[in-house]
């Protein structure tokens, strides 16, 4: 450690000197500008913000090593410009560690503490990676390393949202099961591997659960079941913005996991898919009011945080605290964040989890339009990016259909979730809700298009797509709280056995309402997401809420790619399907009979006569291959939905374009029948009664 204590305050020319390593170092005032540790011509010049700070101490060390190796106090009086701190050092080695001690006044929300030493809040790497698992003993600090990464032969995807089908993973759950048979299970590496997968399957973008840096050691619940201490699997926790999770590489080392990510976005890319990162910039891993300091509760706590009267922790995220994300300091660190993983790795898009957040003040009062979503918006850089918000918080604030983004965002649609899912369970009064949730929600986004809804039946935060079809209830006990965590409205339905079963009868109706609920969602307007193993039917068991579960519970099993093979060809088959036709994939919504000739005819058991009572559960729509909104011509297309637990008979009405209908979906079907490719059906004549059985649906598919 070097042995030289300088002045708090230092004149031209009275800088001391420093060793690092046995090489001299040499301190100089530095620029404000930009923040972070960037380098420069023969230095590192470090820059951060600290309004209430008086004293500040930039410490640099050995990645990984507990022990100090240099200090270096910044006086205010020539290493303050504004709320800016900063210095250059010259003569640091290619890879160092480093980070800040910061001391200020006590009270007023303020939480100084110069016992730490606090992450830079614009690293792009942590040092002191682990494998996953391991508690660490020292305090992670930022890294700084010589990185290059030419991304000159990387051309993005940019994959129209109309042809758009997501699918959500979590990078560990993904591959860490010996199943999987990658060569790096649970890593960006291992879901290289499984592009191959990813692309028989037909999807287009994978949309990851939070690759920021967390700790999933920070979990406070046991397995009551089994004693076992839980893990944060999920990594809905941020400890370091930018920063991908070491224990997400091969190498958790250094600069590897950055590199790792960006060559996994990269072989995306070659396969001419999008990669979309789950980002959390509602709150961080530091809590509440006992909760760790990594970097904002220490540098600015009130600035960085949103904090009431008494310099208390608002709680919008139901996690402790909130960002305080339309101050302007803190607007340009989450935009610097999202620009660099855009520029630097060629990221395709961000979901932006709890996303109302980001729309209140600082005050927590609700902006009609706010600063940083409008910054996020009209940023250049991000112009060709796919923005998703979670349209809602843990206070409350709902804002599905009025998310303040404008039409550069999708959203999250839990109305035609909830919609879909009570259809299919047979409840009544839902045949007009299903008829606008399929057409794009128009009652939602009027005037924004069907584009802006982000459909799904399930995703990471419920229950699987089996378990939604065998289950009524959630099975929580696992995570230790009681079984009180988790959502209770799950809109589910048992189809009469709870969990698992024998029964012919019930298996063969869950298997029918499972095709059911895919069908309907790769059919309908919109961006539909895909939950990552529902293709394989992976169960949780009833868990609604498994982030805390990484094990078997979480984990993707492989061997259900043969177990139910049958399920998956068809959910291939269906995702063939929404990819053939532009009718399915428009831009715009249906003019209906507004047009001279409509582009949706609605039908029900008779031809132009549906059924829109609150008794009726069946419904069928014809769409004229015309009238895409692309000036392409496209097949027609016949659906018929029916939820009741009767048989229905449908007359099949003539095709919008007269052509000859063939049958290519009937989910009461067993394989392959249930779902054919393109021609392949039996042909289905005009007004033939066709029988569509209990709790199934067809679809017709004009000849060219």
């Amino acid at each position: 450690m070097s042995t030289v204590t300088p002045p708090p305050e230092l004149g031209p020319g009275a800088f001391p000197r420093y060793t690092f390593r046995g090489h001299p170092l040499t301190v100089t005032r530095g620029h404000p500008l930009p923040l972070g540790a960037s380098r420069t011509p023969g230095g590192v010049n470090f820059a951060i913000i600290s309004r209430p700070a008086t004293s500040v101490r930039l410490v640099i060390s050995e990645p990984c090593n507990p022990d100090v190796f240099v200090e270096i106090p910044l006086g205010p009086k020539y290493f303050r410009t504004g709320d800016h701190w900063h210095v250059r050092v010259d003569g640091l080695p290619d890879e160092f560690a480093y980070g800040y001690r910061v001391d200020g006044p006590k009270g007023n929300g303020n939480r100084f503490d110069p016992s730490l030493v606090l992450i830079d809040p614009a690293s792009r790497a942590l040092a002191c990676g682990r494998p996953w698992g391991e508690s660490g003993t020292t305090h992670r600090r930022s890294l700084l390393t010589k990185m290059t990464n030419n991304r000159q032969d990387d051309v993005n995807p940019r994959i129209a949202r109309e042809d758009t089908i997501i699918y959500e993973l979590h990078v560990r759950s993904f591959t860490v099961d010996p199943s999987s048979g990658v060569r790096h299970p649970g890593t960006f590496a291992g879901l290289i591997d499984k592009i191959p997968y990813l692309k028989e399957l037909g999807v287009t973008a994978v949309e990851l659960l939070p690759i920021d840096e967390f700790d999933e050691t920070d979990c406070p619940f046991v397995n009551p079941l089994t004693g076992e201490r839980l893990r944060n699997l999920w990594g809905y926790n941020t400890i370091a913005y930018s920063a991908p999770k070491s224990a997400y590489a091969s190498n958790w080392e250094g600069i590897a996991p950055l590199r790792e990510f960006c060559g996994m976005v990269k072989q995306f890319h070659i396969e001419n898919m999008e990669i979309v990162l789950d980002v959390v910039f509602n709150h961080t891993a530091e809590g509440g009011e006992f909760g760790p300091a990594y970097h904002f509760r220490g540098l600015d706590n009130s600035m960085y945080y949103m904090l009431d009267d008494h310099g208390r922790y608002m709680n919008f995220s139901g996690c402790g605290n909130t960002v305080n994300s339309n101050h302007p300091v803190v607007r340009g660190l989450l935009l610097s964040c999202l620009r660099n993983m855009v520029a630097e790795a060629g990221v395709d898009g961000f979901r932006f989890d709890l996303a109302s957040v980001l729309g209140r003040d600082r005050q927590g009062r609700v902006l009609v339009e706010p600063p940083v979503i409008e910054s996020i918006s009209e940023d250049a850089l991000l112009t060709d990016t796919k923005l998703i918000a979670e349209p809602w918080d843990a206070a409350g604030l709902y804002q599905v259909g009025s998310f303040p983004g404008g039409p550069r965002w999708s959203v999250w649609n839990g109305q035609y979730r909830d919609d879909i899912r009570r259809f299919w369970r047979g409840e009544p009064g839902m045949i007009s809700a299903l008829a606008t949730r399929i057409c794009g929600s128009d009652d939602l986004y009027h005037g924004r298009g069907p584009l802006h809804s982000i459909n799904f039946i399930t995703c990471h935060d419920g229950f699987t797509l089996k378990d939604q079809v065998s289950y009524n209830h959630k099975h929580n006990e696992a995570n230790g709280e009681g079984n009180r965590d988790g959502s209770d409205g799950n809109w589910s339905w048992n189809c009469g056995v709870e969990g698992p079963t024998d029964d012919p009868e019930t298996l063969a109706l869950r298997a029918r309402q499972v095709r059911n609920l895919m069908t309907t969602l790769l059919i309908s307007q919109g961006v539909p997401m895909i939950l990552g193993g529902d293709e394989l039917l992976r169960t949780q068991g009833g868990n609604n809420n498994a982030w805390c579960q990484d094990n078997p519970t979480s984990w993707v099993d492989w061997n259900l790619v043969e177990k139910n093979a049958d399920f998956l060809r068809f959910t291939k088959q269906i995702i063939a399907l929404r990819l053939r036709h532009h009718v399915l994939r428009r831009r715009t919504f249906f003019l209906g009979d507004q047009s001279c000739t409509p582009d949706i005819i609605w039908h029900g058991t008779s031809p132009c006569r549906p059924d829109w009572s609150d008794a009726s559960r069946a419904i069928a729509f014809a769409l004229d291959g015309r009238r895409s909104d692309r000036d392409i011509l496209d097949r027609d297309l016949y659906v018929a939905m029916n939820a009741h637990w009767e048989p229905k008979t449908f007359l099949i009405p003539s095709s919008p374009s007269g052509r000859p209908w063939r049958r290519t979906v009937d989910t009461a079907l067993p394989s392959p029948d249930d779902a054919c490719g393109l021609d392949e059906g039996p042909p289905v004549a005009l007004m033939q009664a066709y029988r569509v059985e209990p709790r199934s649906m067809i679809i017709l598919v004009s000849e060219g």
